[in-house]
């Protein structure tokens, strides 16, 4: 089964209906899409559709509840897994006489004069009543700590609407998660996990009603120190997978100046990556070039390009690529085209069908060294990473690899695997991923 999931962030439903051929033909085995819940439907801005109106509504810049509807349909009749990015933790931060009534008097009052545009939008309930009010709330103010686990779960993000941990909220919470497995949803990513009580976690996302679904949670991390406090707890404490930070520091670790790719032969065993049944891999989220606070975070182009490689030739966990419109090149012209359209690159391309032909096989080390990594999948595979500006040559150990044929998918080089051991060499700042062809 194909694994590798897609993260179409901020793509319009309709154009996700218009790839999904594509999509699959390349060999994604799931998409996920932004959150659908209600949101400004005229805010073009990416983070309006993380500041959700109400859950009883599917309507946004990027598509209606029939679009979504189709988007859904279009993936699995191509055999796509779909999953949605779901905003629990808050809610909009509106200016407005009832900020904390949602979706507000004026919105009810819309959703009566437009009762039948909205009624085709409507997930589930009663759209002549509010949705939560006052005393849905947490009052605390904004987190100022953000090293205590009180007020990461109390307090608010900044100005968001902290929703309370009471029966009504996780009630609505839960019907809101058994419509949208209706339409058809086979997982959910949690956006700020660690901002959810543990007990809300349990009673919203570990009640029964989202059994055989996929479920993976954003707890975002930078250094040991928050991992401990906020990210391996959770894992101990529920059952849902997690971005691999943990991974990703020691990614940025290995590649910087200094830095050891012998970190990446198998950083689990020291606690430095999560355990690969619980892992969604990534060598960048949406979060770090779209947030201030997190752009530190971004590896060098190059490096990104080389990471990604690895998180895609590696045995374990359940990558993630990336692919959006420029939405933080506005801010930052450096970011153009960075990603946008990533999702079928010729590099982006090549790597899905390595992974996808080596997927389930295992991996050992052919060839270790500070700067360069050699990695076998099988018998019929090996990737090699160069981090460093100068060429490198490298002695391996074949025995355990098919003799014959292999190219190389990232740049159609042909190469026969004969002699044990086996010398090859590889420029600088680059990677290949050799795939057996036959005798």
């Amino acid at each position: 089964m194909h694994d590798v999931m897609l993260h179409a962030f901020d793509w319009k439903f309709a154009d996700v209906v218009a790839k999904a051929p594509r999509i699959a033909e390349l060999g994604y085995g799931a998409v996920l899409l932004s959150p659908p819940l209600y949101s400004d439907e005229n805010g073009p801005q990416w983070w309006q559709r993380y500041q959700p109106r109400d859950y009883r509504v599917i309507r946004s810049y990027l598509g209606r509840k029939a679009d979504l509807i189709a988007a859904i349909e279009a993936l699995h009749a191509h055999g796509v897994r779909v999953f949605a990015d779901i905003v629990f933790n808050h809610m909009a931060n509106e200016r407005r006489p009832d900020p904390l009534d949602f979706p507000g008097a004026a919105e009810l009052e819309r959703y009566r004069r437009e009762r039948k545009e909205f009624e085709a939008d409507r997930l589930y309930g009663d759209l002549s009543t509010p949705l939560f009010t006052p005393n849905d709330f947490n009052t605390n103010g904004n987190i100022q700590d953000w090293l205590c686990r009180h007020q990461s779960t109390e307090f608010s993000l900044s100005g968001l609407p902290d929703l309370d941990l009471n029966d009504h909220v996780v009630n609505q919470q839960r019907e809101c998660l058994r419509a949208l497995n209706s339409l058809g949803f086979d997982g959910y990513r949690v956006d700020a996990v660690k901002h959810l009580p543990g007990e809300h976690i349990h009673r919203v996302f570990e009640s029964g009603d989202l059994q055989g679904r996929f479920l993976f949670g954003e707890s975002l991390t930078a250094n040991d120190r928050e991992e401990q406090l906020f990210l391996w707890p959770l894992l101990d404490e529920t059952a849902m997978s997690f971005y691999d930070f943990p991974l990703h520091e020691t990614i940025r670790r290995a590649f910087a100046p200094g830095g050891s790719l012998r970190e990446l032969v198998d950083p689990a065993a020291y606690a430095q990556a999560l355990p690969w049944t619980r892992a969604v891999t990534i060598s960048v989220t949406h979060d770090i070039p779209n947030n201030d606070v997190f752009r530190w975070q971004l590896l060098d182009k190059q490096d990104e390009f080389l990471a990604t490689v690895y998180i895609m030739a590696r045995d374990g966990g359940l990558p993630l690529l990336y692919s959006d419109h420029n939405e933080s090149a506005d801010r930052f012209p450096q970011d153009h085209d960075r990603w946008a359209n990533a999702w079928e690159r010729a590099d982006t391309v090549a790597m899905l069908a390595f992974h996808n032909a080596v997927h389930g096989q295992p991996q050992w080390p052919l060839y270790e060294d500070d700067g360069f990594l050699v990695l076998a999948r099988g018998n019929s595979g090996f990737v090699a990473i160069n981090k460093t500006g100068d060429w490198h040559s490298a002695t391996i150990r074949t025995g355990g690899l098919n003799k014959g044929a292999y190219r190389c998918l990232l740049h159609r080089h042909l190469m026969r695997v004969e002699s044990d051991p086996l010398r090859f060499a590889i420029p600088p700042r680059q990677a290949q991923l050799w795939l057996y062809e036959g005798a």
